[in-house]
C-alpha cells in the first residue's frame, strides 16, 4: 500500500520493484488526494481529502476488527494499548470514513480486507503523510495497522518511509535529531551520556535542544542571535518564507556552509564551501532500511572547498580544541567506539566486503539486523523483548481551514526531475521539465473563468504569488497542486502554513487554503510573456 506517495515519479527504482511485484501478482493500493501516475498502475486508489489521513485509517482498522480479520495471538503476545485502540476507531464505521475522507465506503472496505487478508503486505509513505501539523499521529495511525494484522517483522511486510534523501536516516543516526546522541541513545540515558562525556570530554545538558521551527520562533523572540546551517536552504525550503526571510536577515551572525551558493547564503555573513561529500571525499549513508554503506571519492572538489568535517574540525582548532585533520575513518571509528547498539560492528573493512551492514550491529562476528522487528514474532518472551504499544489518534483537520474566503485545498507536490527547491537539480536541463505551474482541476478553472496558461493570483492567509494555470486531469474539484521547485518564477513557499506538529517539528506544507483570483490584462499579458519565454528543456 502507497500512502501518499507518489512512488513513480518521486521514487523510480522503488517504483521499478514495486512493478515487478505486480507482474507477479501482487495488489497495489494508492492512497493519494491525486490521481497520481502511480496510483494509475495499482488495483484500486482511494483519492482522500488533504488531511484525512487518520480518519481513513482509523476506518480500516475498525472495520478489520468488526471482521474479525486481525491477528489475535500477535496482538496478545506483541502489543500493548489495543482496548484503548479499538474503542477510538469504533466510531470510524465505513459510513463515517466515507463522510470524513470522501472515499467510498465499498473501497475502504476492499482495502481494509486485501490488507488484513494478505500473506505479506508494505505500508509505505512519503511527505504526503510527514508534512503535516500532526503529522506524527498520522505515522502512528499506519503503524497501528500493522500491528493489528502482524504486518510487521517478517520478510516482506513491514512499515516504510520512502526517504526524499540518500541519508536523511544517517543523519538522525548521528545525533542530528534534538533529543537524541548519535547511534540513537536518549540524551537522558544517563549510562551512555558518561560514556560520550568521558570520550568528548565536557559535560552534555540532558535539556532537549531545538528543531527547525522552534529555531524560527527563537529567532522571532530575540533569543537565537547566531545561526550555523550547513546543508540545508531554509531561506527558500521553509513554510510561510515571508516571515522565515525576516528572521533569517534580523540574525547578529549567519554562517553558510554548503556546495552550492544557496538563497540562504546569499544572507549569511560567511559562506564556507564544502565538498559534495558523496563524490568529492570518503564517509558513510545510511539509507531507510537501515543500511550502512561506504561512500568513496570519485573526484577532487572545485576551488577552496573542504570537507564538511574538515572544516568543523578547523572550527574547534580556531575555538581552542586541537581536533587535527581526522580522516572520515577515524571519525567513522570514533562513532562505532561510543554506538555499541547500533554501529560498532561496522568496520569499514566490513562494510567494504560486505556491500553495507544494517543495524544493530553491535559487535565484529554479528551479522547486521535485517528485519528490525523480527524479535516480536519470539514465543519466549525474554527474546521477544518489550511490546509494541498501539497508539490510538483521533482525526484533527487542517489548520487552514477552507471557507468562503479561501475555498480551495492547495498542496505541495515533487517532480521526479526535480529535487526539494532546486537548488541541486535546476542547472540541469531534462526533457520532463516544464515551467512552473499552479495544477487545477478543469472543471474549476471553467468556474473561475480561468484558461490553460493564464497567469493568475494565488492568494493564502499569508501572502501571494502569481502563477499561471495548468490544467490536471489527477485533480478534483476544489483540490490544486504546486511544486516548490522553482522560486525565481513562483516563490511557492511564501503562501504554505508553518503551523508545525509538535512531535516531529514538520511544518503544514500539504494543506493550504487559497482562493484563486484574475488578474489585470495587462500584468497577465506580462507576466505570461516571461513564462511563455522559459526555455522547455529538451526541446
Amino acid at each position: 500500500m502507497l500512502w501518499g506517495s507518489n512512488a513513480r515519479e518521486t521514487h523510480p527504482i522503488f517504483f521499478h520493484h514495486v512493478l515487478q511485484g505486480l507482474r507477479n501478482g501482487a495488489r497495489m493500493y494508492t492512497v493519494d488526494p491525486r490521481r497520481t501516475s502511480t496510483a494509475q498502475w495499482g488495483d484500486g486508489w482511494l483519492g482522500l481529502d488533504v488531511g484525512t489521513d487518520i480518519a481513513l485509517a482509523n476506518t480500516i482498522g475498525r472495520e478489520i476488527i468488526a471482521a474479525g480479520l486481525h491477528n489475535v495471538p500477535f496482538i496478545e503476545r506483541a502489543t500493548t494499548g489495543f482496548e484503548d485502540y479499538r474503542r477510538t476507531v469504533e466510531p470510524y464505521t465505513l459510513e463515517r470514513g466515507e463522510q470524513l475522507t470522501k472515499v467510498p465506503a465499498a473501497v475502504i472496505r476492499e482495502l481494509a480486507h486485501a490488507y488484513a487478508r494478505a500473506d505479506r503486505a508494505q505500508l509505505c509513505w512519503t511527505l504526503g503523510i510527514t508534512e503535516h501539523h500532526n503529522a506524527a499521529d498520522y505515522v502512528f495511525a499506519l503503524i497501528n495497522l500493522a500491528l493489528l494484522t502482524g504486518h510487521v517483522g517478517r520478510y516482506g511486510s513491514g512499515l516504510c518511509p520512502l526517504r526524499g534523501q540518500n541519508n536523511v536516516q544517517g543523519g538522525g543516526d548521528m545525533g542530528a535529531i534534538p533529543a537524541k546522541l548519535p547511534g540513537g541513545y536518549d540524551l537522558t540515558d544517563d549510562v551512555a551520556r558518561a560514556r560520550y562525556e568521558q570520550a568528548w570530554g565536557v559535560p552534555i545538558l540532558t535539556k532537549t535542544g531545538m528543531h527547525l521551527s522552534q529555531m524560527f520562533e527563537s529567532m522571532e523572540r530575540k533569543e537565537l542571535r547566531a545561526l550555523y546551517c550547513i546543508g540545508e536552504n531554509p531561506a527558500e525550503s521553509e513554510a510561510n518564507i515571508t516571515h522565515a526571510r525576516k528572521m533569517l536577515t534580523g540574525l547578529d551572525h549567519l554562517v553558510v556552509q554548503d556546495i552550492f551558493r544557496t538563497a540562504t547564503a546569499e544572507l549569511a555573513d560567511v559562506v564556507l564551501p564544502s565538498t559534495a561529500d558523496w563524490c568529492e571525499y570518503e564517509g558513510t549513508v545510511t539509507n531507510s532500511e537501515r543500511r550502512v554503506q561506504r561512500v568513496r571519492k570519485a573526484i577532487d572538489p572545485p576551488g577552496l572547498a573542504r570537507p564538511d568535517s574538515h572544516i568543523i574540525a578547523a572550527i574547534a582548532d580556531r575555538m581552542g580544541q586541537n581536533w587535527g585533520l581526522p580522516t572520515a575513518e577515524e571519525v567513522w571509528d570514533e562513532l562505532r567506539s561510543l554506538s555499541l547498539n547500533w554501529h560498532h560492528g561496522m568496520s569499514y573493512a566490513r562494510l567494504a566486503a560486505e556491500g553495507g551492514l544494517q543495524w544493530p550491529c553491535p559487535d565484529l562476528a554479528h551479522p547486521g539486523t535485517p528485519l528490525m522487528h523480527a524479535r516480536l514474532w519470539e514465543t519466549d518472551p525474554a527474546k521477544r523483548g518489550p511490546a509494541a504499544p498501539f497508539t490510538a489518534v483521533e482525526h484533527v483537520p487542517p489548520v487552514d481551514q477552507l471557507t468562503a474566503e479561501f475555498p480551495i485545498r492547495l498542496t505541495t507536490v515533487r517532480n521526479l526531475d526535480n529535487y526539494n527547491s532546486g537548488v541541486q537539480t535546476g542547472g540541469y536541463s531534462s526533457p520532463l521539465r516544464r515551467p512552473e505551474a499552479l495544477r487545477l482541476d478543469a472543471e474549476d478553472a471553467a468556474e473561475l473563468g480561468i484558461e490553460e496558461g493564464e497567469v493568475v493570483r494565488i492568494v493564502s492567509r499569508r501572502g501571494s504569488v502569481l502563477a499561471p494555470v495548468s490544467l490536471d486531469p489527477a485533480l478534483r474539484p476544489g483540490l490544486a497542486s504546486i511544486t516548490p521547485h522553482f522560486s525565481e518564477q513562483v516563490d511557492t513557499n511564501v503562501i504554505t502554513n508553518d503551523a508545525w506538529d509538535p512531535k516531529s517539528g514538520t511544518s503544514e506544507f500539504k494543506a493550504t487554503a487559497i482562493r484563486i483570483e484574475k488578474v489585470t490584462e495587462g500584468l497577465d499579458r506580462e507576466i505570461g510573456a516571461t513564462w511563455s519565454a522559459q526555455p522547455v528543456a529538451g526541446q
